[in-house]
């Protein structure tokens, strides 16, 4: 059991990963690879079309945590000046090589950058080098910079060579979906509250401070556990045509460190290592890839939430068709036998899961489930 000091800021960053999901539907994995980057002060791009709440996100991240923050929209005709700040000429004329960066993307502390990729030879030098050694250099001056995190967003995966050192920068990488249609109405709700005010500013609720701390503890989690599983994976991507460079073969640890904390432990597991689907894949089929084989090789929470999900979906389907079934149609004894049986499977999974969300998430499957079962009943007796 962690110390009272750490658990105070583990309970911290749980507290803040949940405040940045809360005004919006359907972005949960999102709110998670930004706390991981922001726990491990790694970069994150988010992948995907416009309207997906990314620079939303960002925003309210740097709010609750009261960062310096910087954004920008990227274009191909974008300066350098427009980033960096403009030269201040008093100082060019006494021949010194100064730039005004108050407001600017060297005075941040998040910065979120949207298509970044649109990124001129001039400014990919900058960023490359404010990215990994958190310095500008700009002509004759050397800048360093207080860059803690950057977000990033693009809607598509590089394939220029030039732009291919900006991409591994980012260390973690996650392709943003559209919210699902099964939330849509949660979607108008939520959208309504933002519109008409109901969130404004996110409250922080921790630190640059806290983010630091954080950091170091990354490197107190036990993560010999997971070595020997994770060398096995790295083997199982390269066969299955999956390339992960040396760099983010060592980096990925940072990443399960950093999952561990965020479950409030600080002793790495198997479930720690799904994270990696945010760090291996270069594209959206590599990601599919990733997830499948993260599937099949780890016994773990996401296996189990993802089937629940499945159940549900085919609950509901269900109940609608069934609904519609006439009284004693004899289908209705095939419907009710196949949910008995995945009553005792969701009902084994509740009692039998040592992860809370695991068994709260079954409690509620099962709800739905007995209420199909109810319902089926009662049309047979009719």
């Amino acid at each position: 059991m962690p110390n009272p000091g750490i658990q105070v800021l583990l309970e911290k960053i749980v507290r803040f990963r949940n405040e940045l999901e809360k005004p919006f539907v359907g972005r949960s994995e999102e709110a998670t690879v930004l706390t991981l980057a922001l726990i491990t002060g790694e970069h994150v791009l988010l992948i995907g079309e416009p309207g997906t709440a990314k620079s939303a996100l960002a925003r309210r991240a740097a709010e609750l945590i009261n960062a310096r923050f910087f954004k920008y929209l990227l274009t191909r005709f974008t300066e350098p000046d427009e980033l960096f700040g403009p030269l201040d000429i008093n100082e060019l004329r006494n021949g010194r090589y100064v730039r005004i960066t108050k407001g600017k993307l060297p005075e941040a502390e998040i910065a979120f950058v949207d298509e970044i990729f649109n990124a001129n030879s001039a400014i990919l030098n900058m960023m490359l080098s404010i990215m990994n050694e958190r310095i500008v250099y700009d002509g004759y001056s050397e800048i360093k910079v207080p860059l803690w995190t950057m977000i990033s967003a693009t809607n598509r995966v590089p394939d220029e060579t030039e732009l291919q050192a900006l991409y591994d920068r980012f260390l973690l990488r996650h392709f943003v979906k559209p919210v699902e249609e099964n939330k849509w109405g949660e979607l108008l709700d939520a959208v309504w509250r933002i519109e008409s005010g109901l969130y404004l500013h996110g409250e922080p609720v921790l630190s640059v401070e806290d983010l630091v701390k954080l950091n170091g503890l990354v490197y107190q989690v036990d993560v010999s556990p997971v070595k020997e599983k994770l060398i096995k994976l790295y083997g199982i991507f390269e066969d299955q045509g999956i390339h992960v460079t040396d760099r983010r073969k060592g980096k990925a640890l940072k990443i399960i460190a950093a999952n561990a904390l965020l479950r409030q432990s600080t002793k790495a597991s198997e479930d720690d290592l799904f994270v990696l689907k945010y760090v291996i894949p270069r594209d959206i089929e590599e990601a599919e890839k990733t997830y499948v084989i993260l599937l099949d090789e780890i016994e773990a929470r996401e296996k189990h939430l993802k089937e629940l999900s499945e159940i549900e979906a085919n609950v509901k389907e269900a109940k609608t068709f069934i609904s519609n079934t006439p009284e004693l149609d004899p289908r209705l004894l095939d419907y009710l036998r196949s949910f008995e049986t995945v009553k005792e499977k969701v009902r084994k999974l509740a009692s039998e899961s040592s992860d809370d969300e695991v068994r709260k998430r079954a409690m509620d499957v099962l709800a739905e489930v007995n209420d199909v079962i109810d319902l089926i009943k009662k049309k047979l007796i009719m």
